[in-house]
């Protein structure tokens, strides 16, 4: 016997389901909690139960939409011969899935545009931050301080941020992302060449 728990949890599923692939084909603008129930095959009152509103359907879906990818990007780094291919191959594949078209019309156009810079960051913060600080903090251990560290890490995720936005518009997203994660090695390799005294 299904337990109510377990009704609640497969309704919110179907209701986030059912959001992300019509954020995806319509926007967030264009996307009703009537076209939401409608693609969840569930009550519009069920939606509004679970949910106070559409932004904040949208929260989790970009909240589950930043975690798969981040998933994805560590294994796509077990292929680096060394830290530095690690974290260039982990880039590369960040950046391809980001310019994905629901990935970039939800996390990187209707995301901001709805809920703000800040809570974008927030998310991202949350899914991507250890990716990029645990390896930079065992390549400079000793080199830099902590804060040093952090800022190095606050600089080098803008880059990317920036590289995911030119990924994401350019006619060739996949040839982009493996040019932008090319630059970004290049780009590492000065940083840690200064800070490691090369």
């Amino acid at each position: 016997m299904v337990s109510q728990s377990e009704r609640r949890q497969a309704t919110i599923a179907a209701i986030l389901a059912a959001a992300r692939r019509r954020f995806a084909q319509k926007g967030f603008a264009e996307t009703t909690i009537d076209d939401i129930a409608e693609a969840g095959g569930v009550a519009k009152g069920a939606v509004y139960h679970h949910f106070s509103s559409k932004e904040e359907i949208l929260e989790r879906v970009m909240d589950q939409l930043t975690e798969e990818i981040a998933a994805a990007v560590p294994i796509a780094a077990q292929g680096g011969k060394d830290p530095l291919d690690a974290m260039t191959r982990g880039t590369q594949k960040y950046l391809s899935l980001i310019a994905e078209p629901a990935a970039r019309r939800i996390l990187l156009i209707d995301g901001p545009a709805v809920l703000g810079w800040d809570k974008w960051r927030e998310i991202d913060q949350r899914h991507f931050s250890r990716l990029l600080r645990v390896p930079m903090a065992a390549l400079l251990q000793g080199k830099k301080t902590p804060r040093e560290i952090d800022a190095i890490c606050h600089l080098l995720t803008g880059a990317v941020t920036e590289a995911a936005l030119v990924t994401a518009t350019a006619k060739d997203p996949q040839r982009t992302a493996r040019e932008m994660a090319k630059s970004f090695r290049a780009l590492l390799s000065g940083v840690l060449g200064t800070a490691m005294g090369d």
